[in-house]
């Protein structure tokens, strides 16, 4: 039998390091090994006995979460998991965790029914089973993000946010003919700021589905609209899929694709979890394959457990183009090795070549 995965719990509440004890504790692969109510007693916990992963609230006294994790993760890196709070603020500094080194973001559970409670309680043991695997970095301070090489020589009074814009609305008058479909999870949201942040404004309309709460998923999409060139936004009920647009589902929702004519468009609903999830990467591709067939490209990144394999082999087998992220660049090789081997993806490729992979594929 396999050592059980051992928990740091950093939380200012006692009703919520009760709680999240007794989830994880519940668990066979799960033991909580201590817990801490802020940064400062977690640092000498872990001066006694090093954690496989931390969970961590991110509004808390004395020192907050985020000033404590660029610490840990510029001297003593770990997994670490984002226990937030649905408060403006909060869902504002988890996503900046996450650029800080955090591997996943889940709520704080949700008690007001049975059902509510047992989803969250499964989301927060399969998240932190999640950062067990995941390969952590010593992160540095990132600097501002440079002006792109064709932005350079623009006259000076137009600014690179004026170019960028300028250059969508241009792209967003059309229609798309290839459709690019994403799914990922733990890593993801790197990941994906990585890939659409070397998209070109003019670049076939894509939809994501990235595993990560509801409410979360629209400061993510607004994050990454500030840093691309292309526009990206949450999803809603019959956005138009476009060229030089990017459409993440929004959290605790499954987003579904569908064609009308020439358009694509998509479509969101709260149906039951697929493989443990809402949304559910699956559920988005088979509807790809279903509706846009060979004129799509599917990429499944960095991510634990097979959520996205079955319909990526589905998407291949109706003729569309298929990537998998390669164990080098995932923080999590699951989803991806499961397409692999079902024979899923005729593409495996480096985060760093799928941007230009897509733009040499797009019509």
């Amino acid at each position: 039998m396999t050592n059980p995965i051992r928990i740091l719990v950093v939380d200012d509440s006692a009703v919520v390091r009760q709680t999240l004890s007794e989830i994880l504790n519940a668990d066979r692969h799960i033991e909580v090994m201590a817990v801490a109510s802020d940064p400062y007693y977690a640092a000498k916990k872990i001066q006694k006995e090093v954690p496989d992963v931390i969970t961590l609230d991110v509004e808390m006294p004395r020192m907050d979460g985020l000033t404590f994790l660029r610490k840990l993760m510029t001297q003593h890196p770990l997994p670490v998991v984002i226990i937030s709070s649905l408060t403006a603020k909060g869902t504002e500094t988890a996503i900046k965790a996450l650029e800080y080194g955090a591997v996943d973001i889940i709520t704080k559970p949700n008690m007001s029914t049975k059902k509510f409670f047992e989803e969250s309680s499964i989301k927060i043991c399969d998240a932190v089973k999640a950062a067990s695997r995941a390969r952590v970095d010593r992160k540095k301070i990132q600097k501002p993000r440079p002006i792109p090489q064709n932005m350079q020589n623009v006259a000076p009074k137009l600014s690179a946010d004026a170019v960028i814009q300028q250059r969508r609305s241009r792209s967003m008058i059309e229609t798309t003919d290839i459709v690019v479909a994403v799914g990922a999870s733990t890593g993801g949201t790197e990941a994906l700021r990585e890939f659409l942040m070397e998209l070109p404004p003019d670049s076939p309309g894509i939809v994501i589905v990235q595993h990560m709460p509801e409410h979360f998923t629209r400061s993510f999409a607004e994050r990454l609209d500030e840093l691309c060139q292309i526009s990206v936004k949450e999803a809603a009920e019959n956005d138009t899929i476009i060229r030089g647009r990017a459409l993440i589902a929004p959290g605790n929702h499954h987003l579904l694709i569908k064609r009308s004519g020439a358009r694509y468009y998509v479509t969101i609903n709260e149906g039951p979890l697929v493989n443990r999830h809402r949304p559910s990467v699956d559920v988005m591709f088979r509807s790809t394959a279903q509706y846009v067939g060979k004129n799509a490209i599917g990429i499944l990144m960095t991510g634990m457990g097979d959520d996205g394999a079955q319909g990526l082999l589905e998407m291949r087998e109706v003729g569309a183009i298929t990537v998998a992220q390669d164990e080098k660049s995932c923080v999590v090789f699951g989803m991806p090795k499961e397409a692999i081997d079902r024979g899923a993806a005729k593409h495996v490729l480096h985060l760093n070549q799928m941007a230009g992979f897509v733009a040499k594929h797009k019509r």
